[in-house]
């Protein structure tokens, strides 16, 4: 199946570089590429294009313009696509990773306030590439705007929305307190996971998940038909007042953690943590409802705090179950988010105290641009289309 590059390519390569010298290198470099990046989608797909054959495992898709800095100039690729299977060339994946090397150590240095020299060294150890300190400087003075426009691109339809909140310590005022990151995230009508907002504010109360919520339809989200998150004050008031009516299903990751604290002793912990998984893997709510009686029934003699908290707060967590069967399994908890909380933390790790809240926003946002770049590559995370 697989085939080397023509000779008709490698003659326009030749002829190119007689005609032109280095002057025509880019050209030459582009039409390799291209070649290269084509062949790569059909080791993919397991044919050549346009054959028939029982080993394929997806057909080609057209392509994508890109275009790609390098030592030579701009290259105008063209990203062969694909359909039916997962694909991108490696060829790019280099490239890419270092953008992303640089994007990181730049916000780094915001925050760590560490010469641009160094950040060079630093960034060529990582990307493979040499970069002066003058294009640091300059990088640096280009990634607020960056990292704002992403922020505040324009959104779409949104069918289900996940929010959350962590902390970083942050000087204000004279003091370090813990400000509060503000995360949404979202699966649109196509069924793609995206990073929708970020946030960084003195706390989690209402006032600002309010403000939070309003800027993310300021920005043309529509269409929120479900939102996932924890139970806290601030975001539900908010919630309630920016998406009236939609419903909203408490994280069960979360909602067990907290049942336990109305467990009367350590030893009932295992059972009662059983018997609430047992109502939130019900296939069906009536079927929820009817063990959720059950249990609640169980615990009113021995455990009558938990019986009533439970019988309160339980079916918060099975709003679930109205979407597709497909669908429960990634959008009962936040864990999505929690993930994308986690990779905050190591990389804001060596921070450990930022100067200010502009200074922790502008890395978060890296890291956050870094997690949506990753993203784009795989594009279905959801059949936007099952029962």
């Amino acid at each position: 199946m697989t085939r080397q590059l023509e000779s008709t390519e490698l003659d326009a390569v030749v002829q190119l570089l007689a005609d032109h010298g280095f002057d025509g290198m880019a050209q030459a470099i582009e039409i390799l590429l291209n070649e290269a990046m084509k062949l790569q989608r059909s080791e993919a797909l397991g044919a050549l294009p346009y054959q028939r054959t029982d080993e394929r495992r997806g057909h080609a898709n057209g392509f994508k313009p890109k275009t790609v800095a390098s030592r030579l100039g701009k290259l105008a690729l063209q990203v062969p696509q694909t359909r039916g299977v997962e694909f991108y060339p490696t060829v790019l994946e280099r490239g890419e990773r270092s953008e992303r090397a640089l994007k990181l150590a730049v916000a780094e240095m915001y925050v760590q306030g560490v010469s641009t020299r160094k950040v060079a060294a630093i960034t060529e150890e990582l990307c493979g590439v040499e970069v002066s300190s003058v294009q640091v400087s300059r990088a640096a003075a280009l990634l607020d705007e960056e990292l704002s426009a992403w922020r505040n691109r324009p959104l779409g339809e949104t069918p289900y929305l996940i929010l959350d909140a962590r902390y970083e310590k942050v000087r204000h005022g004279g003091a370090v307190v813990s400000s509060a990151v503000l995360v949404a995230i979202g699966v649109t009508s196509a069924g793609a996971r995206s990073i929708l907002g970020v946030s960084v504010s003195l706390s989690e109360a209402e006032v600002h998940w309010r403000e939070f919520l309003a800027s993310l339809q300021d920005r043309g989200l529509h269409g929120v038909r479900y939102i996932v998150s924890d139970d806290h004050a601030g975001l539900k008031q908010a919630r309630e007042a920016r998406f009236a009516g939609v419903p909203w299903q408490r994280c069960q990751f979360h909602l067990a953690q907290n049942a336990l604290h109305y467990v009367p002793n350590v030893a009932m912990r295992s059972e009662v943590a059983r018997d609430l998984r047992g109502v939130l893997d019900a296939d069906e709510r009536p079927e929820a409802d009817r063990r959720l009686a059950q249990i609640v029934q169980k615990y009113a003699a021995t455990a009558p705090k938990l019986a009533a908290w439970l019988e309160a707060n339980v079916p918060e967590a099975l709003t679930v179950l109205s979407l597709p069967a497909a669908h429960r399994r990634k959008l009962r908890t936040t864990n999505m988010l929690e993930r994308i909380n986690k990779e905050i933390k190591r990389r804001t790790r060596v921070a450990t105290l930022f100067p200010n809240e502009a200074s922790a926003l502008r890395l978060v946002t890296a890291v956050l641009m870094e997690i949506s770049e990753d993203w784009e590559t795989n594009r279905t995370y959801l059949d936007m289309e099952a029962n």
